[in-house]
């Protein structure tokens, strides 16, 4: 029997890279997915159509993730039709990278809205579902940015993710006493088009060189890697689990200090 079989669940920001990854293998595991997307429609029918092609079952929902109005629709569209909601994977994120922290006022506040709102918004709304059945899984995608790596230009983003560690906990311990599990993945460099947000061209191949060289294990992540933890968490296999923030990066080397 497969790890997910009858369970619905919502993935956003499911249209490209680690949310991609993530609604394939969810699917492949026996879930129902619905595949989330902001402004990539045809990206997002398109994963719908490879899953479906395989024997899965999918759904696109457009919602955006910053918007609570929007995050309540998209709910009560999943609740709706399936009548549940047992996992919610809050994927969606943005990133700017950039020299100074003086010209950051626009790029901080969108950030702030996807990465950090998002993830309550979407919390929020699917929480009291989760409550009424007793049972849920929530996964947040973190970033090792937020537990402090030494790479210039992430600061406000790595602030972000740091919110969405803190967020997780203590969502965890509101959401456990109702059955709710709550846990962070936090990826190092994976393969995916949001490395190349804010870094040159020329440049790009010497940032995978820098990151390759600073894990143990001398390579980059794959949105396979990353889907992989995100499974077993979304199962009963991880049903003592609650908490916590997983550190997904080949053993990365480059933090700024050794405090926790």
């Amino acid at each position: 029997m497969d790890k997910l079989e009858g369970r619905v669940t919502i993935v956003t920001g499911a249209s490209r890279g680690i949310g991609q990854a993530i609604a394939k293998t969810f699917a492949e595991e026996g879930s129902e997915v619905i595949v989330n997307y902001l402004k990539q429609k045809k990206q997002a029918e398109k994963i719908v159509e490879q899953i479906q092609k395989s024997g899965g079952k999918a759904l696109p929902i457009q919602a955006d993730v910053s918007n609570q109005i929007s995050v309540d629709q998209m709910v009560k569209k999943v609740i709706n039709k399936f009548g549940k909601c047992d996992i919610l994977v809050n994927n969606a994120g943005i990133m700017y990278r950039s020299k100074s922290l003086m010209f950051m006022d626009t790029e901080t506040e969108a950030m702030w809205r996807t990465n950090v709102k998002g993830v309550i918004n979407c919390i929020r709304a699917i929480a009291p579902e989760m409550i009424k059945n007793k049972s849920g899984k929530i996964i947040n995608i973190s970033s090792i940015a937020g537990l402090g790596t030494a790479t210039s230009g992430t600061t406000i983003y790595a602030a972000t993710k740091a919110s969405v560690d803190t967020l997780t906990k203590k969502f965890a311990l509101e959401l456990g006493v109702h059955g709710i599990n709550v846990n962070a993945i936090a990826p190092g460099l994976v393969k995916t088009d949001l490395i190349q947000e804010g870094i040159e061209p020329s440049e790009l191949g010497d940032f995978i060189q820098y990151c390759e060289n600073a894990s143990m294990l001398q390579r980059v992540g794959e949105p396979q890697d990353i889907a992989n933890v995100a499974c077993f968490l979304a199962s009963d296999k991880s049903s003592f689990m609650t908490g916590q923030v997983i550190t997904v990066d080949g053993g990365r080397k480059d933090f700024l200090s050794h405090s926790l």
